[in-house]
């Protein structure tokens, strides 16, 4: 008898997770199948460094086949055209067709670096969120660094993601200073968020006082309520908006290096079809992380729908953070052996949020149980332990996706935080 297949699409921090997990859950009860766009696994969380200096590529990258074959689990690298939830089918990029009897969406987001003019690679900004982007960053840098200007870093409106945003500005601070040239380079830091250290969550403990007076430290100067109107060579033209969403003010930024994280959307693969995904491209999903139009599609991470905290003057996003989507991966490995065995699905994820935001040199750390305010914990700290702590982490993940194990990340981190800075939860 043909044992059921189970499709994961995409292999990123929540797809490669999510193999590993599916496969330990259901065993030789189903097919295991990851459709990843290219073989290679990337610890996007070190991409900052990389875009300094501070890491090659190689030292965050890992081979996937070899591994995925080890734990009997099917893998190609070839992409998704189009999901045909209708059909239990993938399109994939080569013309060839998987089908699937559950299918799991974990392809992270696109970055709609488009709908700005001038912003991303292709036009006058920097990114971070893909490693060769960070490594592109890397070279312009150290173009800059031999005739040092103006810096802008920052996320653009509707951006969903801000703590690579401020790691990048203190990174780059903590490199300048290091070259002996901080001196010569004015910095801005530009953002939707309604007030400096929001990330997208109303804040987190003191993240506010945390990050402004890290701010202030390292003479950064900084612009909220941010709307990046137009970038060209060398300027940035940026509207400051008023809670009554007016224009309060037009700044004019020159620059000579600028990096500013995009707003993000759905892949092409999902876009547009219906009851699968909203206008936006981000997966529906109930509290089973199960897709309400198709319920042998879940999702988890970046491509799954969340409506924002509450209305501000710059749209601003949620984050998806690691903690976020390990719970997601859990709930969706025990929902599908559960409907393996006949039964229905009963496991929700634990939407907690728990971050390292390094520094350079230090850093600040948060923990939010849930997520979304109120809270049962909500804390945040600083110090150089953070930057430590991140350095620690990344070997540690990386070390666990080589070795295909599905034991749990940043669940073991958080206990780790909890213990070591004596948390009461």
């Amino acid at each position: 008898m043909k044992k059921p297949v189970i499709a994961i699409l995409g292999a990123g921090l929540g797809g490669a997770v999510a193999a590993f997990e599916i496969k330990e859950a259901v065993g030789s009860k189903a097919e295991v199948m990851v459709v990843s766009q290219g073989d290679t696994f990337h610890f996007v969380p070190s991409n900052p460094w990389v875009a300094v200096g501070w890491r090659d590529r190689a030292a965050i990258e890992v081979d996937l086949p070899p591994i995925m074959a080890r734990k009997k689990i099917g893998f190609t690298g070839v992409g998704t055209r189009k999901v045909h939830p209708q059909e239990n089918r993938l399109e994939l990029a080569d013309g060839e067709s998987l089908f699937y009897d559950y299918l799991v969406i974990a392809t992270g987001p696109e970055l709609a670096f488009d709908e700005i003019e001038g912003l991303g690679p292709e036009g006058f900004t920097q990114s971070i969120c893909h490693v060769d982007h960070a490594e592109r960053a890397a070279e312009a840098f150290e173009i800059f660094a031999r005739n040092p200007g103006s810096i802008v870093v920052g996320a653009v409106q509707g951006a969903s993601c801000y703590g690579p945003a401020y790691e990048f500005a203190m990174i780059l601070d903590t490199e300048l200073r290091r070259r002996k040239i901080r001196d010569q380079v004015p910095m801005t830091f530009v953002t939707a968020e309604p007030y400096v250290g929001h990330l997208g969550l109303d804040g987190v403990g003191d993240t506010k006082v945390l990050l402004e007076s890290e701010m202030r430290q390292r003479h950064i100067r900084f612009i909220t309520n941010a709307k990046v109107a137009k970038v060209t060579d060398g300027h940035m033209a940026v509207e400051e908006i008023a809670d009554d969403g007016t224009v309060k003010a037009e700044h004019d930024l020159p620059f000579a290096y600028a990096m500013m994280l995009p707003a993000f959307r759905g892949v092409a693969a999902v876009m547009g079809v219906e009851g699968l995904s909203n206008p936006r491209g981000f997966i529906l999903a109930d509290k089973h992380q199960r897709n309400p139009a198709y319920p042998n599609v879940f999702s988890l991470g970046v491509c799954v729908a969340i409506p924002p905290m509450g209305k501000t003057p710059v749209p601003v996003g949620v984050p998806k953070t690691g903690f976020m989507i390990e719970s997601m991966v859990t709930a969706i490995a025990e929902n599908l052996k559960e409907l393996l065995a006949g039964a229905e699905p009963t496991h929700e994820a634990t939407w907690n949020a728990i971050c390292l935001a390094d520094f350079g040199d230090s850093g600040v750390a948060f923990i939010a149980q849930p997520q979304i305010p109120p809270r049962n914990l909500n804390w945040a700290a600083e110090g150089r332990w953070v930057h430590l702590a991140k350095i620690g982490f990344e070997k540690y993940f990386i070390s666990k996706i080589k070795r295909g194990e599905a034991t749990p990340f940043y669940e073991k981190l958080a206990l780790d935080l909890i213990g070591a800075r004596k948390l009461k939860v």
